[in-house]
């Protein structure tokens, strides 16, 4: 014990100072960090995953050089309206052309062919893999000859072929007069709404003749196959087309709607998208549009650009203002209206009623356009008259049958 210790006051012992760490603490964290950032670059540099993560598909391929193939000519099908299709749509005929004219082989039909790039060296390698069962025109639906398809911006819509042949003429079904009554009163029947809930269509498709002519959103995912299992079942198709009514946007038919507030150009190119969703329909049907459907300056243009493109209108016949009659009678244009909305009360009997009166209509007019949604009650008393229309001296046909060109008014 030193003197210090034994003079100083008792309770205030010096406290000896304590030892300063050598390293700070965010030494430690900052050589962490350190430390974690070498690893992960040196991870990168070293792991054996080239495509960094992202997804991949493995798809079975013949690793031999493409064989020669026959020429795109040599490649048709034939269509359900009697013409022919194409090459499909990975190596059309601009694409095997250019091909051709490089010496590079052509794929066999059934493939397509891609080259494949080593990341390492650069070399180059052409590799056939089995090509998607897509057809020439039929991105959106069954098969159609390439006359009768042009490309825009959103893809496929008709047009008339080189020859003159209207797209509604080519996919119009045929009609046969009633045995021993060749001027039986004629009745078209249109279900509209289709497309957008596959079981509705699949019962329309289950429980109503072929003469009736469906008409489909051009909204739902799989539409374009439901248009294909339609037209193979031998039902006309109508393209449904959004337009404007009064209390739009309250009211709002759908996406693309075409609105009066938009200049001629701009409705054109909607028309073009709602025309690309799926193909084989003989012509357009409104929905809604009472607002579009009474202004010339914008409903003209577009039932003008309708017409050009070898297709129909209809009219069904909600909005008594509307100008489709006297645009399309102008424009010597296929026109039809609906006489009778047949489920505008949901309810089995007032739906017979309205059968009723669109019997009489054709009776006396010699011929009517009846439309209906696809409700399940009114598919199911429409498909009940449909199978008695012949014992009543009554002939179904599809819509094509009933578009005449109106008069100029």
């Amino acid at each position: 014990m030193t003197a210090d210790d034994l003079s100083a006051p008792l309770g205030q012992q010096q406290k000896k100072p304590r030892r300063a760490l050598p390293i700070a603490v965010s030494h430690v964290i900052a050589g962490a960090l350190s430390l974690f950032l070498g690893l992960f670059v040196l991870w990168a540099f070293v792991a054996n995953d080239q495509f960094g993560g992202e997804p991949m598909v493995v798809v079975p391929a013949d690793l031999h050089p493409a064989t020669a193939a026959k020429t795109a000519d040599a490649q048709s099908l034939p269509d359900a309206a009697g013409g022919s299709v194409g090459h499909d749509r990975y190596d059309g005929p601009t694409s095997m052309q250019n091909a051709a004219n490089r010496g590079v082989a052509t794929p066999a039909p059934g493939t397509k062919t891609v080259t494949i790039i080593d990341g390492k060296t650069g070399q180059k390698q052409e590799v056939v893999i089995p090509a998607p069962a897509i057809q020439a025109g039929a991105e959106n639906g069954s098969p159609v000859d390439q006359k009768f398809v042009e490309m825009t911006t959103h893809g496929p819509i008709p047009k008339i072929a080189a020859n003159g042949v209207r797209p509604a003429e080519v996919f119009a079904r045929p009609v046969s007069p009633l045995p021993g009554k060749p001027d039986a009163p004629r009745i078209a029947i249109i279900i509209d709404g289709l497309g957008v809930s596959a079981s509705a269509t699949s019962d329309a498709l289950a429980k109503l003749p072929a003469a009736v002519t469906l008409s489909f959103m051009p909204y739902g995912a799989d539409v374009a196959a439901l248009v294909a299992h339609a037209r193979d079942d031998g039902h006309e198709i109508l393209l449904q087309v959004p337009m404007e009514p009064f209390d739009y946007p309250d009211n709002d038919p759908g996406p693309q709607t075409l609105l009066t507030s938009l200049a001629p150009a701009q409705n054109i190119d909607r028309l073009y998208w709602l025309m690309s969703r799926f193909s084989g329909y003989v012509g357009l049907i409104n929905v809604m549009g009472a607002r579009l459907t009474a202004s010339e300056q914008s409903f003209a243009p577009v039932l003008r650009e309708i017409s050009k493109h070898g297709l129909i209108y209809v009219d069904d016949g909600s909005n008594p203002r509307s100008l489709a009659g006297q645009i399309a009678g102008a424009n010597n244009m296929p026109f039809a209206e609906a006489d009778v909305t047949l489920d505008s009360v949901p309810a089995p009997d007032e739906i017979d009623r309205a059968l009723g009166r669109l019997e009489a209509t054709a009776r006396e007019r010699g011929a009517a356009v009846g439309i209906s949604s696809a409700l399940p009650v009114a598919i199911d008393h429409i498909a009940k008259w449909a199978t008695a229309a012949a014992s009543h001296g009554l002939l179904l046909v599809p819509i094509t049958a009933l578009a005449v060109k109106a008069k100029p008014s």
